[in-house]
């Protein structure tokens, strides 16, 4: 999908710190300093457009989360949502997910969503899928000991391929739906592409995978 440049985004970012936290890397083992309070920390890598990240933040004020997204352009719109919403709970940072290690240490995350991500389907892009063993290593690095990774996508493919990538590196299963939206699944929510694609009829495949600790790894 082709983005649409904005030219301003850049300085509109810039204009509310209080969201969009500056110099990131700033934070890396004090993210309880940024929001103030022990409460645990979701990230979504690849927000978009914010409405999944601004929507769990006020469902679940006792969480902090931040949204993670490249484009400028994109979390713009994210950033739209937050100053209207005015959460105290939730923060973007206008980062490259591939370098997650300088902005967050070890113990820093308790949860990782992946939503929606560019599937990539072909082979020589593999290493570019936020399923691939670099990226759960690194997300690895980051989270708590057992922390999770929830994710969602309309992609079967990129689907299958996933499933695999967290068996192979060892991350154990703990839900798992071919079809959400027919599922017993309570609490879902949308992001804008799942709404636009489930009104395509499209179905919606979401897992839970957590990782092991030392303990759940001996035999």
């Amino acid at each position: 999908m082709r983005l649409r440049n904005k030219p301003w985004a850049k300085d509109k970012i810039d204009q509310y710190p209080q969201y969009a936290v500056p110099n990131p890397e700033l934070n890396k083992g004090k993210w309880d300093e940024v929001f103030e309070n022990n409460n645990p920390l979701h990230i979504e890598v690849g927000t978009g457009k914010g409405r999944f990240i601004t929507e769990m933040a006020k469902a679940h004020p006792d969480i902090n989360y931040i949204g993670i997204e490249l484009y400028d352009s994109v979390i713009v719109a994210a950033l739209d949502r937050l100053i209207e919403a005015e959460l105290p709970n939730v923060k973007l940072l206008n980062i490259n997910a591939a370098e997650l290690d300088k902005y967050f240490a070890k113990n820093d995350v308790d949860r990782v969503y992946l939503n929606f991500s560019d599937p990539w389907p072909k082979t020589r892009h593999e290493k570019r899928r936020l399923t691939y063993k670099e990226f759960l290593k690194s997300y690895e690095n980051i989270l708590v000991d057992g922390g999770e990774i929830h994710f969602k996508t309309d992609n079967q493919g990129l689907f299958e391929y996933s499933l695999m990538s967290f068996s192979e590196y060892g991350l154990l299963l703990k839900f798992l739906s071919l079809d959400l939206h027919k599922s017993d699944f309570e609490g879902n929510i949308m992001t804008e592409y799942e709404q636009k694609f489930s009104e395509k009829g499209n179905r919606i495949y979401r897992c839970e995978v957590k990782y092991q600790n030392d303990t759940e790894g001996q035999s």
